[in-house]
């Protein structure tokens, strides 16, 4: 089945492969319409959208058709885009989701725009593009890339991508009930690591693109704001806690990206403020989990819980080595969680929601599965065993007492750091690393069972 558009008016198709065509062009499409695209139906091979252009016979209306009888019958599917007269937005593409049925994406001479019921309605998906004519669009899943991107293709600004369709798609399944709170099942999450390039970074006036969220994106949605703390875990297979974000997490105030006037003055103030020895255009806004109405997007870094006082969940350093204008984010020291099945857990007012989520590596990784299975493993005992002495209340102990536990907590999580780096089989220096680390804390955990017999 082939579908041909072309540029005086006309739909044509075959059901032959070619052998024999036939003239399907809808009576109301005027000649000299420019068939800008037609999409043939990804669930029905007798389904097809055309984008018709009407810009050269001076009609400025959106003009977007639908048929799902191989052309027999064609209907007109515009409503809700550019209502007021002479908006300026003639059709250019029309797209259909390949994962998900009636969900549709427009693209017009001022922006893009969404249908999730096969086109009888449209709404805006401009969010932050500039108002400019959009030529084509397509949507990039696949297992190559395992994501689900849309794309733009501008006249004059650029490509643009929306990073991650799966809410788009949840909203599509018509599963959404109004009024009540919703977690989207998150896409696989890349355990991708950033470019390093050197010097760093670019300077903040070189134009450059952006790269896409650096985690695993978490997308949810509240219809009202919530009653009180809102709550997001990431859950292992064995049901443990790795991470916890929350709503009343703190963070730093004022912050540098935002605001770095007030933040140069905290920092001539107390000069050991995070982030005072770096350029201020580097870091990104820290965020924080929402429990606010409407839709949420959020990022978990795919790493363990930071210990101790690097707990918040914005905490760590802005590494100078691939760092990006504006967008460098704040790395806590603690080792990546390995690639595996977790869950998403999401309270709201008491009830919890939750969706699986799979963590892989970067698929260009050629290093041998028993290295990476080395590699999880000891990285896991050493972050579990830094957890395990950091826990103990050393502020009452003296000094001589409280150094040992202190010293062996880093020696842990110094050895799991270590291991950090790179996604290959620990060498044998960081596997004797990880052996002291191990014997130290073997050594102080029967000491706080002692001083606890003691008092």
């Amino acid at each position: 089945m082939i579908w041909a558009g072309t540029d005086d008016g006309n739909i044509q198709t075959t059901a032959n492969g070619g052998a024999s065509w036939q003239n399907v062009t809808p009576a109301a499409i005027k000649p000299w319409t420019r068939i800008f695209n037609i999409e043939a139906g990804h669930f029905d091979t007798r389904t097809a959208y055309a984008a018709a252009n009407t810009l050269r016979i001076d009609d400025m209306q959106p003009h977007f058709w639908r048929t799902h009888d191989g052309g027999r019958t064609w209907t007109e599917i515009d409503n809700g885009i550019a209502p007021r007269p002479g908006a300026g937005a003639v059709a250019n593409s029309i797209r259909e989701d390949p994962r998900q049925p009636g969900l549709l994406y427009g693209a017009t001479d001022t922006q893009v725009w969404v249908s999730f019921d096969d086109g009888d309605h449209w709404q805006s998906l401009r969010l932050n593009m500039p108002a400019i004519s959009v030529r084509d669009i397509a949507v990039k899943d696949d297992s190559t890339c395992l994501c689900a991107d849309l794309i733009a293709g501008t006249h004059g600004r650029g490509f643009w991508i929306l990073d991650d369709v799966t809410p788009l798609r949840h909203l599509a399944t018509r599963h959404v009930v109004p009024g009540e709170v919703f977690l989207v099942k998150p896409q696989i999450a890349l355990r991708v690591r950033l470019g390093t390039n050197e010097p760093t970074p670019w300077p903040p006036e070189l134009p450059a693109g952006e790269n896409p969220p650096a985690g695993a994106v978490i997308d949810y949605f509240l219809p009202a704001a919530a009653l009180g703390r809102v709550t997001l875990e990431i859950v292992d297979a064995g049901k443990q806690v790795v991470r916890t974000y929350a709503s009343d997490d703190s963070i730093l105030t004022p912050d540098p990206a935002l605001d770095s006037a007030a933040y140069v003055r905290m920092c001539q103030k107390k000069p050991s403020t995070p982030d005072c020895g770096l350029p201020l255009y580097w870091p990104a806004p820290r965020t924080r989990l929402s429990a606010a109405a409407g839709m949420h997007r959020f990022e978990w870094d795919m790493r363990y819980q930071p210990i101790g006082s690097d707990s918040a969940q914005n905490a760590g350093d802005v590494l100078d080595v691939g760092a990006v204008p504006h967008r460098s984010v704040h790395t806590p020291t603690v080792p990546w969680a390995p690639p595996g099945r977790y869950t998403v857990r999401l309270t709201v007012n008491g009830r919890s929601y939750m969706q699986p989520l799979t963590l892989r590596l970067d698929p260009r990784l050629k290093t041998p599965a028993a290295g990476l299975r080395q590699l999880a493993t000891l990285t896991t005992e050493m972050y579990q065993a830094a957890v395990r002495v950091a826990a103990i209340d050393t502020r009452s102990m003296p000094d001589s007492v409280a150094r040992p536990f202190r010293r062996a907590s880093k020696a842990a999580l110094d050895a799991a750091m270590a291991m950090d780096g790179a996604d290959i089989a620990p060498t044998a220096a960081q596997v004797a690393a990880c052996a002291r680390a191990r014997a130290q804390v073997n050594q102080v955990l029967p000491r706080r069972a002692r001083l606890k017999r003691v008092r």
